[in-house]
């Protein structure tokens, strides 16, 4: 088999729940209660005061390059949200510390309840089939056999990607690995489901598609955070928030 990503690592990042205790340095509160704004749980996500610095360039001119100054963010249930931000103003870097898959420099992050993680770069094993995918990431969320072979039937039919099933991820197009990439993500129904530029390679039926599903878990009381670099869209989100200059401004 060629060589992918550790099964446990890539369930965590890409939908498992988020562990309790500390993350490097940022704090993590698993299955936090929050305040609670009549049925909904707010925040399911609170991140405060992040900071993160690169090292760039070589000795006797290397320095920290500050990305995130002191960044905060909060979701409630039930909330689409919006991340937007010119290249290189942090955003990924943001994503990957509220998941636990970088750590900051500073600050914390508060989460109450499952996390879904669906990177930009789509983390899969170039020999297994998607229906392969769904079995090990199942297995990974410490699902049921049958719930697993439940909930990827509705994602095939959601997503339309269900002839591919048997397919190896090798011989799929960049649009149907985008497909599988957010489909495991959102395999184990998870509370908060953050997307990194998730539109990439999606064709006008799915971007359709994806919109659909959001507005469903938005019904269904779940959390989405969507983080790209333009947003052309505005009356699908309920807010919006731009990085700039390191720091998450409401627009």
């Amino acid at each position: 088999m060629t060589p992918g990503p550790d099964p446990a690592d890539v369930a965590t990042s890409a939908g498992g729940a988020r562990p309790s205790g500390r993350v490097g340095s940022v704090d993590v509160a698993g299955d936090s209660p929050g305040a609670h704004v009549g049925s909904a749980t707010c925040p399911v996500l609170r991140a405060r005061g992040i900071a993160k610095s690169y090292r760039r360039g070589l000795w006797p001119r290397r320095r920290d390059v500050a990305v995130l100054c002191g960044a905060e963010l909060e979701l409630c249930a039930g909330e689409v949200v919006g991340l937007v931000g010119e290249n290189g103003s942090g955003k990924s870097t943001l994503m990957k510390i509220l998941v636990g898959a970088l750590d900051a420099d500073a600050g914390s992050v508060e989460v109450s309840g499952r996390i879904g993680y669906c990177p930009q770069e789509p983390l899969l094993y170039e020999q297994l089939t998607c229906d392969e995918h769904f079995g090990l990431f199942g297995v990974a969320y410490l699902l049921d056999p049958d719930a697993t072979r439940a909930e990827s039937e509705g994602l095939y039919d959601t997503l339309g990607f269900g002839r591919w099933r048997s397919t190896q991820v090798a011989e799929l197009s960049g649009g149907t690995r985008a497909k599988l990439n957010l489909a495991l993500a959102l395999l184990a129904d998870p509370d908060l489901l953050l997307l990194d530029e998730p539109y990439a390679g999606f064709d006008w039926d799915t971007y359709l598609r994806f919109w659909s599903l959001t507005a469903s878990r938005r019904a269904a009381g779940r959390s989405v955070l969507v983080v790209s670099h333009f947003v052309s869209d505005h009356e699908r989100f309920d807010r919006i928030v731009e990085l700039h200059d390191g720091r998450a401004i409401p627009r």
